[in-house]
């Protein structure tokens, strides 16, 4: 490949595409001009591999996915497409087959993990005046308040939906782990990322919502990843 891949943003629980906002902007001062980020539903994780699918398949030519939080089970579980060129994990869930988010952080449940509760219609929620402290306790308060009040929830029964066939077994692979997160403890983050045999582990020191609150450094990863890709 000579030119640089589609990087198509997935985003995980409680929140959607405009989680990216910070590294949209960062990807394309640095070049990147085939961006997408898609929203899921958040239903199930065969509808947000299905839309995945749908997004990717509207593609052109080679694509890097980059999943956060839960996304990465969505690129898990969908990125097995032929174009699919490679896999980003920005602080996410890379499930093996059998697994599910859930099963995996009832292993080493978060710090924040009683922050977190379902309503009376079945959707999970970040108990509001909980948000900044669990998600992003490293961005300002104002920002954290939006991304509470603007919080998209997922249906409970999403978290307990298990990969079927891990595509990170057959695709080049990227991991950043998060040592200060809440949401999914770091010693899950670290098992994951090394059980997949990643190109790149890096670890920064933020929270959960690394992708807001050290987006150059996350922005510069997944660069690396798409100028590699680009070069092989």
């Amino acid at each position: 490949m000579s030119s640089k891949p589609t990087i198509v943003l997935v985003h995980g629980f409680w929140g959607g595409a405009a989680h990216w906002s910070k590294v949209i902007v960062a990807l394309s001062r640095k070049g990147h001009t085939g961006l997408q980020a898609v929203e899921m539903p958040l239903t199930s994780l065969a509808d947000d591999a299905e839309r995945l699918r749908k997004m990717v398949k509207q593609q052109a030519g080679p694509t890097l996915l980059v999943g956060h939080s839960y996304g990465g089970a969505v690129i898990t579980e969908a990125g097995d497409l032929a174009n699919v060129v490679g896999l980003v994990y920005i602080a996410a869930f890379a499930p093996d087959a059998g697994e599910s988010p859930g099963a995996i952080t009832a292993g080493l449940p978060p710090a924040a993990i009683a922050n977190v509760a379902p309503d009376s219609d079945g959707y999970l929620w970040i108990k509001p005046d909980k948000f900044h402290e669990s998600f992003c306790q490293d961005l300002p308060a104002d920002e954290a308040l939006v991304m509470a009040v603007t919080q998209k929830a997922p249906l409970v029964s999403t978290f307990g939906d298990n990969v079927t066939a891990p595509a990170w077994k057959k695709k080049p692979v990227w991991y950043q782990i998060s040592s200060e997160d809440r949401m999914i403890n770091p010693d899950n983050q670290k098992r994951m990322s090394e059980r997949m045999k990643p190109r790149k582990i890096i670890t920064l020191a933020a929270g959960h919502a690394s992708l807001a609150s050290k987006p150059d450094e996350v922005t510069a990863f997944i660069d690396e990843a798409a100028a590699s890709l680009a070069n092989a």
